[in-house]
């Protein structure tokens, strides 16, 4: 029965693979759809623990991804979503010591949205002797990116000087992030984050989509009009319909399915998704081939659909 299924769905594979663009295969895009934690080898975790050397600056909300890997020990150590690992292999801090990811947090002041500051900053940290391990570097926006893309500044004052660093520290992964959804510059806000994660397909960069993450819940559904909040709205200019994160809590199970912890301007949920995906682009960066093909709106329709089936027929096929 099984081998009948697994032809059938290695078919739709390989038709939808077909579909999928060249740049896709370059670049490493981290959203929405790298956020089952469960489905990242425990040897990926070690390895990146093993290799990876990462510096992350931000503000408050690039703190949603450090709180949530915070609160990721402890759910994990619990059995959460039926976890099985060793205990802490989750835990992270500067250094890296006693078997932790080496992540420095708050290594550069500031963040993304203010420059030259944060190309100064960053410049600063690698040049120290002392810092001459990192080779990762993890830059969030807080709410500039709207501003950046409507003064015509996204450009000039983000992708060019990332590009730029990437040249000049050529041992050193810099990772692009779109900033966090903010449904009261919405148009300005999308047109902004589509510029960034078209430039890092096209370009073959490697992109934590801070914005599509939290445009999804865990199921998958897409929320077209929401804030950074997890507040949803019906257009641009509609009533708000509700809260993504809070709906779904309150219908699964704390500790079991979801964990709380600090969600800096938002609920804990999209800490939790953030921390998932963190770990996936982790893994990633530390050579873990994951699944082939980024579940995200390959088709522009913004819903989960037969692709995604694709991308869980795969995991599944690959299961003993």
């Amino acid at each position: 029965m099984k081998n009948t299924a697994q032809l059938a769905l290695a078919a739709i594979i390989l038709v939808l693979a077909a579909r999928c663009p060249a740049a896709h295969a370059q670049a490493l895009i981290v959203d929405h759809a790298c956020t089952e934690i469960t489905w990242i080898p425990e040897s990926a975790i070690l390895q990146a623990k093993a290799t990876l050397h990462i510096a992350y600056g931000h503000t408050s909300h690039g703190s949603q991804i450090t709180s949530g890997m915070s609160g990721l020990v402890e759910f994990a150590n619990r059995g959460g979503k039926g976890l099985a690992l060793p205990r802490n292999i989750f835990a992270w801090k500067r250094g890296g010591s006693g078997g932790t990811l080496d992540l420095h947090d708050y290594a550069m002041g500031g963040d993304v949205g203010y420059y030259p500051d944060w190309v100064n900053n960053t410049r600063a940290y690698l040049n120290e002797p002392a810092n001459a391990h990192v080779n990762v570097i993890l830059w969030s926006w807080c709410g500039q990116v709207s501003g950046k893309y409507a003064n015509n500044k996204l450009l000039t004052e983000y992708l060019e000087p990332m590009n730029q660093l990437e040249k000049d520290y050529p041992t050193v992964t810099f990772v692009y992030m779109t900033g966090h959804v903010d449904h009261s510059d919405d148009a300005n806000n999308k047109a902004a984050n589509q510029v960034i994660r078209d430039y890092c397909r096209a370009n073959g960069k490697a992109l934590f989509d801070f914005a599509d993450i939290e445009s999804h819940d865990p199921n998958g559904v897409y929320y077209p009009f929401p804030n950074d909040n997890c507040d949803y709205y019906a257009s641009r200019t509609g009533t708000r319909l509700g809260n993504w994160a809070t709906a779904w809590q309150n219908n699964h199970t704390v500790n079991v399915d979801w964990y709380s912890c600090d969600s800096a301007h938002s609920e804990s949920l999209n800490a939790n998704q953030k921390a998932y995906a963190a770990w996936w682009l982790f893994a990633r960066l530390a050579g873990w081939s994951g699944p082939t093909c980024s579940l995200s709106d390959l088709n522009g329709d913004g819903t989960v659909n037969l692709l995604d089936l694709a991308i869980l027929s795969q995991h599944w096929l690959e299961t003993p």
